[in-house]
This record gives C-alpha cells, structure tokens and sequence, in this order.
C-alpha cells in the first residue's frame, strides 16, 4: 500500500499542474481573442453611429451629440431598441440586459455555459443599442461576449465545470481589459463577481487572459490611461472629512440607482405592452431627452452613448455646477429608462459617469464654499466615480484599482480609498444585493458580497483526528459483531475500524454496515477484511481538514486513515464527520469568542427569549 499510495499522490499532483498549465494557454488565446473582440465591438460601434447619425461609411468613434440629423434623433434611438426586440425575439434573450449578472448566473446556476450564439448576437447588440445612441458604454457587453469565448472554449474542450468558470471569468477579465486597459482593475473584477476565490488555479489564468489583452489594447488603441487628469492638490488631511461626506453621499446614489432601475424593470414586467417593444420605448425616451434638454438648458449637454469623453472632461475640470447638475440628471434618467426596458446595455461607463458628475458637483460647491482651503474640486469627481461604482457594484476593491489605472493619478489613491470604503460600509448596512445581483436574488440565488477563506482549510488533520482502534483483519464478522453487542469501547468508539496485518501495518478498514451486510448475506466466517475493503482513502496529519471532508466527499466515504507520509503502512489516527465538524465549531469559537480583560457575555438564549430583567 506504501508504493500505491505514493504512486497516487504523485500522480495526483503531476495531473493537477498539467491541467493548470493546459488552462493557462487556453487564457492566453482567450486574452487575444478577447482584445480582437473589444476592437470589433468598438468598429461596429464607430459604424452604426456613422449611418444613423452622419450618413457615412466609417468605423471610427465619433460623439453623437455633434451630429445635424434634427429631430431624426428622437427616433434614432427606438429603431435600435426594435432592432434590439427582435433579436431578443428571434436570436437570444440573452442580448438583452446588463452583461455582468448574465455572466455571473452562467457561473452560479448554468455550469459556466454560455450558448456560442451569445458570442456573435451579444456584440452585435450592443453595437446597434449603443451606437444607435443608448447610454452604454461597451464594457458590459465585452464582458459578457469575452465570458461567451470562454465558455466556448471550455465546452469545445475536455474540461470540469471549475475550468470552465474559469475561462468564463478569463474572457470577461480579458474583455474588460481590453476595453479599458486596465488588467490590474479586470483581475480584482473578475475575482469579486465571478470567481469567488482566490487561488492559484484561477488567479494564474486570469493575469495570463488580462495582461495579453491589455497588450492588445495597447497595440489597437495605444497606452497611455483611458481619462488624462493631470497632478490634483488634494489639499490637507482635514479635506478626508469632506471626502467621508462624500462617501456617504455616493453610497445613497448608488442605492438610488440600484431601486431606481429595478422599479423601472418592473414597471415594465407589469405594462401590458408586448416585451420585445420595451427597448423601442426605452430608445424613444432617450431621444426625446437627448433632443429637448439641450435646447432648453445647456447646448453641450450630450446624454447619447458610452460618453467617455464627457467623462474624460469631468474628471479634467471643463464643465460648470449647472451643466454637471443638468447632465447628472439627464443622464441618470435615460440610463435608468433605456437599461429597465431590457435592451443591450451595461452598467459601468454610465455609473462612472453619474458619479464623476456627483463627485465634480460636490467639489465644486465646496471650492465656492471654502476658496481659502486650495484644493482642487475635479479631486472630488474621481473619488465619487470610484465610490458609486463601487457601492453600486459591491466591487469596492476593483473600483478603488480602477481608478487608478483609468487615471493613473497616483495622487488620488488616498482619498478615493477613503470614499469609496464609506460608501461600501453605507450600502452594506441598508442592503444585502447591489445593481448586479439583484436580478440574481428575484431568481432565488444568493450571492455573497463578502469573501473568506474556509475555516477548515486553516485546521490542521492533526489537531481534530482520534487515535487509531484497530483489530486483527483476520478476526471473523461474528466475534466482531459481539464484541460490539457487548459495548466494548475499543469496538463501539468509531463508526469503522482500521484493520493491520501480523507487523501491525494497515490493511484495510471495516464498517458497521459493511458487518450488517456480511450478515445478511449469510456469512458470519467472513474475516474483516473480507466484509470490509482493503482500498482505503486516507488523509496525512499535515493536511487541512477541508483537503480531508473533499477526500471524503469525492470517495464517498464517511471516515478516512490518517497515515504517515514517510511510513504510510503506520497509522496515525482516525478522521470521521464528527470531526470534521468539531474541527469546524472549534475554529468558529476562536473566531467569536472575547478574551482579556474586556470580555463581555455573549447573549444567551435565555437572555434572546426572556429579555432583560430590571
């Protein structure tokens, strides 16, 4: 058993690394794949706006807020959203919808498969929505269509449900750094809303896919970061506490937001209008919008489209408090109606900008306020981009990188870390979902916004496991089933026992239903051995308890050996499911319990049911 067992772990071993390193050049085509996708995307964005809005064949990406089409924009925007209908009709539902809880509900309810048609259909839609002039940007349905490669892929291949989520996650990362070039931002991403984990399994690929399509990005669109802002003076540390307001303010616009567009999605569910004619209605809106509101405020005020540029000019201070006001709400509304009528949209360049034009709102008033203080106003309108993203979003950490790398303002890393945790600390408190899985929690799953590491992978075997009861493997089913009648507590403490040959090695292992079995089937002769089996699964005491209950889990078996890895014929212990669980309540006392001199009672159930007495 010594050899086999080696054998098996070696093997096992050597399996695991051929797989990662198999997953790991399946992310690198992915990362090319995926950055030749977001340029096609990007193309066929440039084309749409280029025939609707300016009559010319190009590709190249122009704002639409210049063009000389007239009232025509009103209806620009409803014919995509039909166009948009009728895919969703006679294409794929999935075209439809944010693109990110797409993705996560192919993780967490579709074992990671995406039809290949989604591949095709996905950034065709959102080339028509966003270039027909809804208020998206592309990185949602880059994502999703970066997810669909993946998946692809990992179907097309031999491979687990855990490599396909995998490559589904790496496609997205790889399409969110392709958009953005910021592989950093789509690793932390992918990891907060796709993965849940961290580990080296999905952690290797997912900087493969993001770092080669960063680089693609940099090939197709050149380096540099995405919004140029310059040096900020983010005055004294006395200004964080303008940045805690904030904060605070950011986390309630992102709840806003959040209860705004699922209010507008079931105000459509419960119209009786046909359901493929809600993005038409969704795009109307959007144009009558964009048509008035500059005629009757500010001419500059552009709400079609991704709106980068607009973003770009916050971020660099170019926009007065009355025109950010009327943008702010402008912009709010059309992506709230647009996004609510199920057409092909995303979520993060609008929320950027809703909360840039927040932040760059809040600093300016404050500049009015306090000329005497010198800090920069436009420091405020990163921050509050940061902040509402990421309470919105639940992706604090990626939001905060984000901002960064869309930056690359070393400055502002301070105060945007401080806003944006405030904000996150606000909106955990009132809400248990975000804007992405809300939609995920009315399909009955749950999805954790918060991520630990299992308790059992931090207990050793050692610490939880019994000594070792063992018998003779040659001691007959009937003298063992009466010395278990008798209650004897070398024969009644386990729920099996282990079995050594003549030199005290292990064997093999017995169970009281392996006993009944022997029994029933007429032969009380039988030795252990033979009732039992000589095929052990087993665990080493330096092992985590979590390696060991998958063991079991994957064996089905109930009980496992624990043996020496230099001498696996000497048997250390045993390991049950009581154990497990043991191993388990002892880790979460250490977790919960107070100690010195502060120490205060925990409440009892008494205390829960009788309430206090005075």
């Amino acid at each position: 058993m010594s050899e086999s067992t080696s054998r098996h772990v070696a093997s096992a071993v050597s399996y695991t690394n051929y797989r990662l390193l198999r997953i790991s050049i399946l992310a690198a085509v992915i990362g090319v794949l995926a950055g030749i996708a977001a340029e096609i995307l990007d193309r066929l964005i440039g084309l749409v706006t280029n025939i609707a809005f300016y009559r010319r064949l190009s590709t190249e990406l122009v704002p639409i807020g210049g063009n000389t089409v007239g009232a025509w924009v009103i209806v620009i925007p409803a014919i995509g959203g039909l166009i948009i209908g009728f895919m969703a009709r006679y294409g794929s539902e999935l075209v439809r919808g944010h693109g990110i809880p797409e993705a996560m509900e192919a993780v967490l309810m579709k074992r990671s498969r995406i039809p290949p048609k989604v591949a095709i259909l996905k950034p065709l839609s959102a080339a028509i929505s966003i270039g027909s002039g809804q208020p998206f940007g592309a990185e949602g349905p880059i994502i999703q269509t970066g997810a669909a490669i993946g998946s692809i892929l990992g179907q097309a291949l031999q491979t687990t449900a855990v490599e396909r989520k995998v490559l589904l996650a790496c496609g997205s990362a790889a399409g969110l750094a392709a958009i953005f070039g910021t592989p950093i931002a789509a690793v932390i991403f992918a990891i907060e809303l796709l993965l849940f984990e961290f580990r080296g399994r999905s952690f290797i690929p997912l900087v493969i896919a993001s770092t080669i399509a960063t680089e693609v990005h940099i090939v197709l669109f050149g380096p540099g970061p995405v919004f140029k802002v310059g040096i900020m003076n983010f005055g004294s540390p006395l200004i964080l506490v303008f940045f805690l307001v904030l904060g605070l303010m950011c986390g309630l616009g992102a709840m806003v937001l959040t209860r705004g567009l699922y209010l507008i999605e079931d105000l459509f569910e419960h119209s009786r209008i046909n359901t493929y004619l809600w993005p038409a209605l969704g795009g109307l809106f959007v144009g009558i919008v964009g048509y008035i509101i500059p005629r009757l405020t500010y001419p500059g005020v552009d709400v079609f489209g991704p709106g980068y540029s607009v973003i770009g000019s916050i971020l660099a201070g170019q926009y007065a408090l009355g025109f950010l006001v009327v943008l702010l709400l402008t912009k709010t509304a059309v992506w709230l109606v647009s996004l609510g009528s199920g057409t092909s949209g995303g979520v993060l360049a609008p929320v950027f900008m809703i909360g840039a034009a927040i932040g760059g709102i809040f600093g300016l008033m404050l500049k009015a306020a306090f000329p005497e203080l010198g800090f920069d106003p436009t420091a405020f309108a990163i921050a509050g981009m940061a902040a509402v993203f990421g309470s919105a979003t639940r992706a604090t950490f990626a939001s905060i990188v984000f901002a960064f790398e869309m930056t690359q303002s070393y400055q502002s890393i301070l105060p945007v870390m401080f806003a944006c945790v405030i904000a996150d600390v606000l909106v955990s408190h009132l809400t248990q979902t975000s804007i992405l899985t809300e939609q995920l929690r009315r399909s009955g799953v749950l999805v954790k916004h918060e991520y630990e590491a299992d308790i059992l992978d931090m207990v050793p075997v050692s610490s939880v496991m019994l000594p070792p009861l063992t018998i003779p493997h040659t001691m007959t089913v009937a003298d063992l089933i009466e010395r278990i009648n008798q209650h004897d507590p070398h024969y009644t403490a386990h729920q099996a026992l282990l079995l050594t040959d003549e030199q005290e090695h292990l064997c093999g292992i017995v169970t009281r239903g392996d006993l009944i079995k022997a029994m029933n089937a007429g032969h009380p002769e039988w030795t252990a051995l033979q009732a039992g089996t000589a095929t052990l699964v087993v665990a080493y005491p330096g092992e985590s308890v979590r390696d060991a209950l998958a063991r079991m889990a994957q064996a089905d078996v109930g009980r496992l050996p624990i043996i020496s890895q230099d001498d696996p014929a000497h048997v250390l212990g045993y390991l049950g499911r009581a154990q497990v669980f043991e191993g388990y309540k002892r880790r979460l006392q250490e977790e919960r319990e107070l100690e010195g001199g502060w120490r205060r009672a925990a409440p009892s159930a008494s205390n829960l049911s009788n309430g206090r007495k005075g």
